[in-house]
């Protein structure tokens, strides 16, 4: 039956409302706290900017940021929000300063929108303004006003405090991740010279801008000493490594583009074209980037963002009747990347070396890569390894950020997510029998093993994560010796060839329950020995326990709770200081007397795992 559209089918809904309703066209996603892109980040971010927006204007020298159970706690030192407007600017859309260039230059925020997300998807947000010795404080709950005092007399320095805790029925059961954290808060630092950040009583700080960030960030040396050239508004950190892909950290005004945009484009066009003119050889761009790792940051004024996550620049101008930003960074980067090679000898002869190495290793396995991109796309037809989803990553959907490929092993596990999953944003990939371990081999294996190619296909990520078509990419096995084998050997495989893949946070691992405790009228799913023991003493005596052995065991009905909106998954990611190299070297390299001693010393029975 076809529906009625007629004048009362219009509506009308108010801001919260609206931001309540379609939250992704605020905040990008939900999620739980697991993936660093999710939502509850997302809110931190919104108020730290504008914190961060003050001290670029010069006014305050710290930020003070706490999170504690689920609350989150912004302090900043700058001029204060005007009190008469402390409540509009947090609760009336296109309401702020920011309109108001004179005001505020080059900042990250421009339209007002993002506190007020965060008034709306919070159960508690308080907001306080301190302004030449006096206090005004707005209470809200899920965007709605519930208690507004009179400005007070203080004796606290000017500044704005905001207080929330994001609305647990949006983001259901979620927690921060303080590595995530942490992470945001350096790329402040590293970005803004001379601001402090108090986290959690750590304090961070930084003398040498992106230089510090790629030494934060790089697990080892770089082949050269890392090039770091500045000019008022931009910025630019890089040096080549061994490893493969390119890994590139990008900002505008101090906000992570995590996904590039227009001035990532310009800096790579323009270090191919610097490069091929300094050498005078017309090298691939492939083999000119294969391997670098650089840190690029550039202030314009009213950049235009893609989303409102503002995490690709879309902007083609510096400012309203300016230089386009492509044309400002071809002729920054050519000169400087130029310059810098003709005074440092040493640097030109080492970036030549590592170009024609790239050049020889990509021309060895060219005609391998053609062959087994044949019979991908031979495979893809028949549809034997891969069950696509209808939606992916690099498209224009907002939805993309929900995209999820199942790594699994054997044909009843791959069945069961198979008929669980939702097929617009799901995907699974099988594998069969257990991936080879390719630590210490080169490229050339990803394109000569069967599984390994045709997963890098599936990914599309053979040229980099810019065609990326998942943005979770999840190893689903079992909760047993063998399963967590073939993690380890899928995550080897990931760290040796596609770090970056890692280091952007877009691998996981699925967490299935163990146990199954239900009685007459209720069912349980445990995850834990702990969550187990309180099952079974809540459900009364005698409930049925079941102890799934595997994915294959558990029904496609069940598994539907898994990998529906209680998803549990474990981020892989690289904490600082993490040495991958050696990681890889100790756990996955040749058996040595110590790795022996630790295994002898770590040795446990898997009888003494889990008490079934």
């Amino acid at each position: 039956m076809t529906a009625n559209y007629s004048e009362e089918t219009i509506k009308t809904l108010d801001w919260r409302e609206h931001i309540r309703k379609r939250p992704g066209m605020y905040i990008g996603k939900l999620g739980d706290g697991s993936s660093q892109d999710d939502g509850i980040y997302v809110l931190l971010k919104e108020v730290f900017d504008n914190s961060l927006d003050e001290f670029m204007m010069g006014f305050g020298k710290s930020i003070d940021v706490s999170i504690h159970d689920k609350e989150v706690k912004v302090r900043d030192f700058g001029r204060g929000i005007p009190l008469g407007k402390v409540v509009d600017v947090t609760s009336k859309m296109n309401t702020g300063a920011k309109y108001d260039s004179k005001v505020f230059k080059k900042s990250v925020g421009l339209n007002g929108v993002g506190i007020k997300a965060v008034n709306a998807l919070s159960e508690s947000f308080t907001i306080k303004s301190i302004r030449d010795g006096q206090i005004k404080t707005a209470e809200f709950s899920k965007g709605k006003l519930t208690n507004e005092k009179d400005p007070e007399t203080t004796d606290m320095k000017n500044g704005v405090q905001v207080t929330f805790s994001p609305d647990s029925k949006m983001f259901g059961n979620y927690h921060y991740i303080s590595d995530y954290v942490e992470t945001m808060l350096r790329n402040y630092v590293f970005l803004n010279s001379g601001l402090t950040i108090n986290f959690n009583g750590n304090k961070y700080f930084s003398k040498n801008g992106l230089l510090d960030l790629l030494n934060e960030n790089m697990s080892q040396p770089g082949l050269y000493n890392t090039v770091h050239l500045k000019n008022g508004d931009i910025e630019l950190a890089f040096t080549h490594g061994n490893q493969y892909g390119e890994e590139y950290y990008t900002f505008v005004n101090g906000q992570h583009t995590t996904q590039g945009g227009t001035h990532l484009l310009a800096f790579r066009e323009a270090l191919v074209k610097t490069v091929r003119e300094f050498y005078k050889k017309d090298f691939d761009a492939a083999d000119i980037r294969a391997s670098i790792i650089a840190a690029f940051n550039i202030k314009i004024e009213e950049p235009i963002f893609e989303s409102q996550t503002k995490t690709k620049l879309g902007s083609k101008d510096m400012s309203p009747g300016g230089p386009s930003v492509r044309n400002f960074i071809m002729d920054f980067v050519k000169k400087a990347i130029d310059d810098y090679l003709h005074k440092n000898s040493e640097t030109a002869e080492i970036l030549l070396r590592r170009i024609q190495e790239s050049e020889k290793e990509r021309k060895a396995i060219s005609g391998i890569r053609k062959m087994a991109r044949e019979r991908a796309k031979k495979v893809s037809l028949h549809n034997k390894k891969l069950r696509d989803c209808r939606i992916h990553y690099n498209t224009k959907d907002d939805r993309r950020l929900g995209t999820t490929i199942f790594i699994t092993e054997g044909d009843s596990a791959s069945g069961s997510i198979t008929k669980s999953r939702n097929v617009e944003t799901q995907a699974v990939f099988s594998l069969k029998g257990k991936p080879l371990n390719t630590y210490g081999l080169s490229k050339k294996i990803v394109y000569e093993n069967e599984e390994f190619n045709l997963l890098q296909s599936a990914l599309n990520i053979e040229d980099g994560l810019e065609n990326l078509r998942y943005n979770n990419v999840v190893i689903a096995t079992d909760a047993d010796v063998d399963g967590m084998h073939i993690r380890l050997l899928l995550i080897t495989f990931f760290l040796q060839f596609f770090p970056d893949l890692v280091k952007q946070g877009h691998l996981y691992i699925l967490q299935t329950p163990l146990f199954r405790v239900r009685n007459k009228k209720k069912t349980t799913y445990c995850y834990t020995e702990e969550e187990k023991k309180k099952a079974r003493n809540k459900l009364g005596p005698n409930p049925e326990i079941t102890r799934f052995k595997g994915l294959g065991e558990i029904s496609p009905d069940e598994f539907k709770h898994f990998i529906g909106k209680e998803i549990r998954l474990e981020p892989v990611h690289l904490r600082k200081g993490d040495a991958v190299a050696e990681f890889l070297n100790f756990y996955m390299g040749k058996n040595t007397p110590e790795r022996q001693d630790f295994i002898i010393q770590n040795l446990k029975v898997e009888e003494d795992l889990v008490e079934i």
